[in-house]
């Protein structure tokens, strides 16, 4: 491989940047302080000066995340590739939650929840970034494990696994509901040529995984899915669009009313879908786990190029979320279920209303066959990393193998869990918060201390966020918990 960087050891405590030749000039935009290479002034995520005052204006460094130069080879992702990328591994299933979240929290309370997290969630991915340019990180795994060590490596690759495999299986249970229907919505297949074994749900579910997603999540590189990813991105805008046209018939006919602006207290199970909500909605922006796949396929790898990756890819699905949350709701009010998609199986009250049920439902399993591989590709990475180890040779036979045992695995818990919402809120209140919030804020707040590289008010903002997350987590299990302690009793 052409390199400017001599190869060091993973587990080198101290990582100084040096070419081949000569030391590195890394002095070009940062220093080496004890054996350490220290990001520079420049470098800070929120272009604050590390001293605390003023903005910077400097540049953001060009520091490779891995030692291939400022330069990727030539057949890497551009940028509007990578944000395809990106934002695939944010609108997934998790979309299809948020018109139920806005049930819980009301139309302006929702919307400002869906901006705030998409903000924290941002500056989250911008400290992933910076700090694994520092380290020279491969994989979010490799980042924790320079920053906090081996022991918290393996947690956050656990979560990783938990977190990828409990959306995956989402996205199978929505497949199945749209596709074969479920006790109180009927299916697409039903609709067009009636009941029969066809339209059976854990065969549906079968075919679709061998026959459709199979051949793509056995791909090697990322890269390979942005055409894949750019059609689903359309496919989601397709969906919104869709529904926001319905809604605003709808309005303009006057069969919509007055929708309800903040959270409903009036109920014990509405207060305690209080609890479990805010965990839903950041699990909706979790996209962490394939920052650092995505930056090291890009042709030219900087982090100033990948923080313009993150931030249009979250002004992208911010817009696409707030107009999908609302609505839902708005068409369906009290009435929307934990996947919105099932409600679409009514007559939605306009003309042409069966074309455009089938439209939104068949449209967005497509969408989500196509998202699918891009969050296998991640999952499929980390199991390998971790039983195998980060510099173990790639293997084709090994590729091929872990694909079929995951897929295996993912299609039988798609038999077993009863709905998304159940799948999403332990997920969004235990591995999603950790992913997307306590790992980069600790990963920051720990490489801080060799060396000033946060500014105070981004200190602050580390902490709060490290803080936050626990907060929401802790409230989010127990209220997890009860809820399923009530229902039971």
């Amino acid at each position: 491989m052409n390199t400017n960087y001599s190869a060091l050891p993973l587990t080198t405590p101290s990582i100084e940047l040096q070419s081949n030749g000569a030391k590195s000039s890394a002095a070009t935009n940062g220093v080496v302080l004890n054996g350490h290479a220290k990001i520079s002034k420049q470098d800070s995520f929120l272009g604050e000066l590390e001293d605390g005052g003023g903005g910077g204006g400097g540049e953001h460094d060009e520091l490779p995340l891995i030692g291939d130069g400022p330069a990727g080879p030539p057949e890497g992702s551009s940028v509007p590739a990578a944000v395809f990328n990106l934002a695939t591994s944010i609108i997934g299933a998790g979309i299809m939650a948020l018109p139920a979240t806005m049930k819980v929290l009301g139309v302006a309370v929702g919307l400002v929840s869906i901006l705030v997290m998409g903000i924290l969630s941002e500056i989250t991915i911008e400290l992933l970034v910076r700090f694994s340019a520092y380290c020279r990180a491969l994989s979010y795994g490799e980042v924790v494990h320079r920053a906090l060590g081996r022991p918290a490596s393996i947690v956050a690759q656990m979560c990783v696994i938990i977190n990828n495999a409990g959306v995956l299986v989402v996205y199978l249970i929505i497949i199945g509901d749209v596709m074969s229907g479920s006790l109180k919505h009927i299916g697409v297949m039903d609709q067009l040529i009636g009941h029969g074994e066809w339209d059976n749900r854990k065969l549906l579910i079968l075919v679709v995984l061998v026959i459709f997603l199979a051949p793509l999540c056995a791909l090697e590189k990322i890269d390979s899915l942005s055409l894949s990813s750019a059609a689903s991105v359309a496919l989601a805008i397709v969906f919104v669009v869709v529904s926001c046209i319905i809604t605003l018939i709808k309005i303009a006919e006057g069969k919509i009313s007055m929708p309800r602006m903040g959270p409903d207290f009036s109920s014990r199970a509405a207060m305690l879908d209080l609890l479990v909500v805010i965990p839903i909605m950041t699990n909706a922006y979790i996209c962490h786990f394939n920052v650092q796949p995505i930056y090291n396929e890009l042709k030219e790898k900087t982090p100033q190029n990948m923080y313009k990756v993150g931030r249009i890819s979250t002004v992208l699905c911010v817009v696409v979320y707030a107009l999908t949350a609302l609505s839902g709701y708005l068409l369906f009010g009290e009435d929307t279920e934990s996947d919105v998609l099932t409600n679409f199986d009514k007559d939605l009250g306009i003309r042409f209303s069966s074309i455009l049920n089938y439209i939104v439902r068949i449209g967005y399993v497509i969408h989500l066959v196509l998202v699918f591989p891009v969050v296998h590709f991640s999952l499929r990475q980390t199991v390998d990393s971790l039983i195998f180890g980060e510099l173990a040779a790639p293997s084709r036979k090994k590729t091929l193998t872990l694909t079929v045992v995951l897929l295996a695995l993912i299609y039988l818990g798609s038999t077993m869990i009863p709905n998304i919402w159940m799948a999403f809120k332990f997920t969004g209140a235990t591995t999603g918060l950790a992913l997307g919030f306590m790992f980069p804020a600790l990963v920051a707040l720990r490489l801080d201390k060799e060396g000033s590289r946060l500014g105070h008010g981004e200190r602050l903002l580390s902490l709060g966020l490290l803080g936050l997350s626990i907060v929401v987590s802790v409230i989010g299990v127990v209220g997890n918990v009860y809820t399923l302690k009530s229902k039971s009793e």
